[in-house]
C-alpha cells in the first residue's frame, strides 16, 4: 500500500481504517494467488482503496467491506488485462478467476485466507534467497519498503527496486502461488518463520500503537504462527517460534505504566503477565523439545521461558540465559543475539565482562552497530555501571538519537 493511500485513508475515519487494516493482507494474498501476479494485485487493490476513500465517506461503509474491495480490485485487474492486450486465453483465465472470487465474496463476508499460500510461494527456490523474507513482509504482512529496508540495513530506494524486480520475476517465470507439496515444505519453512518473526517484531516494537500500519501486526503474526504449526505439527521450529511469540506477547500489558512510560523487562510487574499465554507457550515449547531437533527459535523461546519463571521464583537465572544465548550464537550469530548475550553476561557476572563481550574482536563489527539502538543502549548502561561517565554519555546520546519510541527516549534520558 503506498504512503499516499495510507495518508489519505487515515483521514476518512477510524471505521474505514479498521476495515482496510483487517482486510488488506488477506485480500492481497487472495488476489495474488488467483491472478498469479503479485504486482498487478497490489496495484489493483491500491486502486480499490483509493476508490473506497472517495466513495465510502460519501455513501457510507458497505455492509461487506471486504467484498466491496475485492469486487473493485477484481474489476481493475480485468481492466488492466484488457488494456495490456494480454493473450486471449490468459485474459479469459484471469476473468474467470476474478469472477469466481467475486462470487465467493458476494456469498459471504468471509473468504479463504490465502496468506499462508503466499508465504510459502514467496519462499520458492526460484526467488533470490535474500529477498524471500522482504517479499513476504511486504506482500503478505503489509510492511512498507522503508521499514523493511531499515530492518535489512539498506536504503529504502534499493529495497523498493529489489521488491519490484522479484515481483516481476514471479509473474514472468509463472511461479505457482500456492502451498507446495508436503515434501517441499521443509525447504521453505525457515524463510516463512523468519518473515513471521520479523512481522511480530515490528508489531512488538510499536507497543504504543502509534503506527496505524503496524496495528494488530503482532496478533496477525501469532495467528500465522498457529497456522504453520497446524500445517506442519512435527516441525519443532514452528512450535518454537509460536512459543517465543506467546511468551513475549504475555508481557505486553506490563511494558508501560498507565501514563505511557517505558518499563524494562527486569522491572516489569509479573502480576500483569498473562499466565494462560505463558502456559500455552510452555506447552508448545515442550512439544518442540519432544521432537528432539533443537533450533534457534526453540532456544530463544527457552530464554523467554527462563524470564517467565521469575513470576514463580522471584528471580532470573541469568547464567542459564547466557548459556542459551551461546547456543543461539552457534546457530544464528545475529547482531541482536550477540548484544543480548553480552547483556546476559553482564547480569550473570559483571558489567566489565558484558562490556568485554561487546568489545571482543570479531564479536560485533563496527559497521553493524552504527544504527543499531540496542547496542548503544546496552553500552551506555554498562559504561555508566563501571564509572566511565563521559563515554556513557556519548553512548546514551547515540541510543536516544536512534530510538523511534518517545517513551524509550525518555527512559534513556532519565537514566543517563
Amino acid at each position: 500500500m503506498t504512503e499516499q493511500v495510507v495518508s489519505g485513508f487515515s483521514r476518512t475515519g477510524e471505521t474505514i481504517e479498521q476495515a482496510v487494516r483487517a482486510s488488506y493482507g488477506r485480500l492481497l494474498a487472495y488476489l495474488s494467488v488467483r491472478s498469479r501476479d503479485v504486482a498487478a494485485a497490489e496495484d489493483a487493490l491500491s486502486d480499490a482503496l483509493v476508490a473506497a476513500l472517495q466513495t465510502w465517506p460519501r455513501d457510507g461503509v458497505p455492509d461487506k467491506p471486504e467484498a466491496w474491495l475485492l469486487s473493485a480490485a477484481r474489476r481493475r485487474l480485468i481492466d488492466r488485462a484488457r488494456h495490456a492486450r494480454v493473450q486471449t486465453g490468459a485474459a479469459a483465465d484471469l476473468r474467470l478467476a476474478m469472477e469466481h472470487a467475486q462470487e465467493d465474496a458476494g456469498a459471504t463476508t468471509m473468504f479463504p485466507d490465502d496468506r499462508l499460500k503466499l508465504l510459502f510461494a514467496c519462499a520458492h527456490p526460484a526467488i533470490d534467497e535474500s529477498m524471500r523474507t522482504p517479499l513476504m513482509l511486504q506482500t503478505v504482512l503489509g510492511l512498507d519498503a522503508k521499514r523493511i529496508a531499515s530492518a535489512f540495513l539498506v536504503a529504502p530506494s534499493t529495497m523498493g527496486q529489489r521488491l519490484v524486480r522479484v515481483k516481476t520475476k514471479i509473474r514472468d517465470a509463472g511461479i505457482r502461488l500456492q502451498i507446495p507439496e508436503r515434501e517441499e515444505l521443509a525447504s521453505r519453512l525457515d524463510a516463512v518463520l523468519e518473515a513471521i518473526y520479523a512481522a511480530y517484531g515490528s508489531g512488538w516494537d510499536d507497543v504504543a500503537g502509534a503506527d496505524a500500519k503496524r496495528k494488530g501486526l503482532a496478533e496477525e503474526a501469532i495467528w500465522l504462527g498457529r497456522l504453520v504449526v497446524d500445517l506442519v505439527p512435527d516441525e519443532p521450529e514452528a512450535r518454537g517460534l509460536l512459543a517465543l511469540m506467546l511468551h513475549c506477547e504475555a508481557r505486553r500489558s506490563a511494558r508501560r505504566y498507565s501514563d505511557g512510560r517505558y518499563i524494562p523487562l527486569t522491572r516489569q510487574d509479573v502480576g500483569l503477565w498473562s499466565q494462560p499465554m505463558i502456559e500455552e507457550a510452555e506447552r508448545e515449547l515442550a512439544e518442540a523439545s519432544r521432537l528432539s531437533r533443537p533450533g534457534r527459535f526453540q532456544l530463544e523461546a527457552a530464554i523467554q521461558s527462563v524470564h517467565a519463571q521469575r513470576a514463580s521464583t522471584g528471580r532470573t537465572d541469568w547464567d542459564a540465559i547466557a548459556l542459551l544465548y551461546e547456543g543461539v550464537l552457534r546457530i544464528a550469530p545475529t547482531i541482536g543475539a550477540r548484544v543480548a548475550y553480552a547483556a546476559a553476561l553482564a547480569e550473570a557476572r559483571s558489567a566489565e565482562i558484558g562490556l568485554a563481550a561487546l568489545d571482543t574482536p570479531g564479536m560485533i563489527a563496527a559497521s553493524e552497530v552504527d544504527d543499531y539502538q540496542p547496542y548503544w543502549a546496552l553500552r551506555a548502561h554498562l559504561l555508566k555501571s563501571i564509572g566511565r561517565s563521559a563515554d556513557a554519555q556519548a553512548a546514551y546520546a547515540r541510543a536516544i538519537g536512534l530510538s523511534e519510541d518517545a517513551a524509550v527516549r525518555d527512559f534513556l534520558a532519565g537514566n543517563r
